[in-house]
């Protein structure tokens, strides 16, 4: 149980809050782009291909050529051994699913899984936009809250940013992840790839998960914060759920009482992976107290060079 982080002002929400917003954004979007620019961009063609290949020219055949290539009614008209060239077919969509319900205001740092969530759709939205590839985001609570569909671009990736930032105005909403990969599973007609992104404090999308992986590629990126896994002591504290309301005291001095709240932590970990490898989804765990885009980075560093093998 973790407590609720304080609602950003909304004082003056036409200036004040705008203001702010831009800085965040474009504070993100330097980071991320040199990132995505030097180390991950490689990376990820290497590791996300196309939908497919098509043909791009005929050319004459050289030895070393695979001869399942010779276009045999060109050779047949010029005499001599002529060879197809195909190009990769890209069009690939990659789609950022990205929680917004109440529990992901809460954690240590205040809009830490926000601001992760945000830095993640920038990463891995700008790597995508740097090979051509189309990008989209939805975001779900208890329900699926937008759809940004796909499109190209390096500013459609920037007002995916500012969405996601936008999105810790929201309060009250409980975590309900099937309705959000349902919904995918009825608009994405093409094989694609999707990255969830959450903080996986919910139950009950297994099954959905499990379809929409069949299809696509799913990659989990669960936002784990540390008071998710252990409650420092603190002696007595007021806490309260973030997504349900509930307050109540809780003796953080009580070493039993720390014990049964990571035992709960671990338990859950546990949950999130077996639903995770049983659905065949890859996990790059973010932990908030750490860099949020270097676990990404090398994962596909790793998948990269097992590519290449």
């Amino acid at each position: 149980m973790a407590t609720q982080a304080t609602e950003p002002t909304r004082d003056d929400p036409t200036i004040a809050l705008s203001t702010a917003l831009l800085g965040r954004v474009r504070s993100i979007e330097i980071r991320t782009r040199r990132l995505a620019a030097s180390d991950v961009s490689g990376s990820y063609r290497s590791v996300f291909h196309g939908a497919g290949i098509e043909f791009a020219e005929a050319r004459e055949y050289v030895p070393g050529d695979d001869i399942r290539r010779i276009d045999w009614n060109v050779t047949a008209r010029m005499g001599v051994p002529w060879v197809k060239e195909y190009v990769e077919e890209r069009d690939l969509t990659v789609v950022s699913v990205v929680d917004r319900s109440a529990s992901m205001l809460a954690a240590h740092g205040a809009g830490a899984r926000v601001r992760a969530a945000a830095e993640l759709v920038a990463l891995l939205g700008f790597s995508a936009a740097y090979n051509h590839d189309r990008t989209a985001l939805l975001t779900f609570s208890d329900g699926v809250e937008s759809y940004v569909p796909p499109k190209r671009g390096v500013r459609h990736v920037v007002r995916q940013i500012r969405d996601v930032l936008h999105a810790d105005l929201a309060t009250g909403q409980r975590t309900s992840m099937a309705p959000a990969l349902e919904y995918l599973g009825r608009v994405l007609h093409r094989r694609s790839v999707v990255l969830l992104i959450s903080d996986f404090l919910d139950g009950g999308y297994e099954s959905s998960l499990q379809t929409l992986a069949r299809k696509h590629e799913v990659i989990a990126l669960p936002l784990i914060d540390p008071l998710d896994l252990a409650l420092p002591d603190l002696g007595l504290i007021e806490v309260e759920d973030a997504e349900h309301g509930r307050r109540m005291l809780v003796d953080t001095s009580s070493a039993a009482m720390r014990e049964r709240y990571a035992v709960q932590g671990r338990a859950h970990t546990a949950r999130r992976e077996e639903a995770l490898t049983r659905a065949g989804v890859d996990e790059i765990p973010i932990h908030l107290e750490r860099d949020a885009v270097e676990p990404v980075a090398a994962y596909f560093r790793r998948r990269a060079r097992a590519v290449s093998q």
